[in-house]
């Protein structure tokens, strides 16, 4: 409890870890709430769980506690599964996909998501997982990093293909990309230009948390 109360002040780390995948692994109270860290940025709850509750609030609250099923690529500490559990109350299915082991464990110790019932952990390359999946999927959210970095594959137009093949009618992507350059801004403008305009509505939330743009695809 201390440690809680102190972190107001400054942050506190609790916890330090390396991963073969994610490197430099942190838990820290910081401001009162636990988050997850890599060495530069937030990986979950924090900023993180902010910028996407907003992608979620943009959607709606209600229209995805309707949904059924829902497909989280890169789950690191679960901040959004948890937004799905506790703030939205969603009780269909959800399936986390993550590649890194270690930082499971760490997100049932410290944050307790082995505790959600109607959660559904597979540990995978999100790559792999959505070329082999068979379902389909009310709500896919992409949110993958490594550090301060996204994978290229997120962007190519495959897994763009893909990945909106996977939705059901009405299906809608919520996508978390980070841009600190104009590079990955023009990244971000190809992969909207990439977007079948006769079958996806494509919109943006630009600039959550300074850095984060939110790419939000909805099946017409």
């Amino acid at each position: 409890m201390f440690k809680k109360l102190f972190s107001y002040i400054i942050p506190v780390n609790i916890h330090k870890q390396n991963s073969s995948i994610s490197k430099n692994i942190e838990i820290t109270w910081a401001n009162g709430e636990l988050v997850l860290d890599s060495k530069n940025t937030n990986y979950s709850y924090g900023s993180l769980q902010r910028i996407l509750r907003k992608g979620l609030k943009s959607i709606g609250f209600e229209r995805v506690l309707k949904m059924q099923n829902i497909l989280v690529l890169g789950v690191a500490g679960g901040s959004v599964i948890k937004t799905l559990s506790e703030e939205i109350k969603f009780k269909g299915k959800i399936t986390g996909v993550e590649i890194d082991s270690e930082i499971i464990k760490i997100a049932n110790s410290y944050f307790h998501l082995d505790k959600i019932e109607n959660l559904e952990i597979v540990i995978d390359d999100a790559f792999e997982f959505v070329l082999k999946t068979k379902e389909k999927y009310d709500l896919i959210i992409i949110d993958i990093f490594q550090d301060t970095t996204m994978p290229n594959f997120l962007f190519e137009e495959f897994f763009q293909n893909r990945t909106c093949f996977l939705l059901k009618e009405k299906g809608v992507i919520l996508f978390n990309t980070m841009c600190l350059s104009e590079k990955e801004n023009s990244r971000n403008k190809k992969y909207l230009e990439n977007v079948n305009s006769e079958l996806f509505l494509a919109r943006t939330i630009p600039r959550v948390e300074d850095h984060n743009e939110l790419i939000i695809l909805e099946r017409k």
